[in-house]
């Protein structure tokens, strides 16, 4: 799936993170990572550090919880 460069200007408008920072994070969550519960909690916690935002445990367990049950929406495009 490729997104326009337009959604990646406002995601770095918004977060201050980069194209480049974006499809490298994209790269480690491929195949069956999120479903490997250790890994993505690291990607959270990467992603928490790269935007400045700390996660919290409830807030990561909530994530963790949606991704492994496949509760994401598949249209993140909307979501910006």
């Amino acid at each position: 799936m490729g997104f326009s460069d337009n959604f990646y200007k406002k995601i770095e408008s918004k977060t201050n993170v980069n194209k480049e920072t974006i499809l490298s994070l994209a790269k480690k969550i491929q195949g069956d990572n999120l479903k490997d519960e250790s890994k993505l909690r690291d990607l959270i916690h990467e992603i928490g550090t790269i935007a400045g935002k700390d996660v919290s445990k409830e807030k990561e367990d909530k994530i963790v919880k949606a991704i492994v049950n496949d509760k994401v929406p598949k249209n993140i495009d909307k979501m910006v």
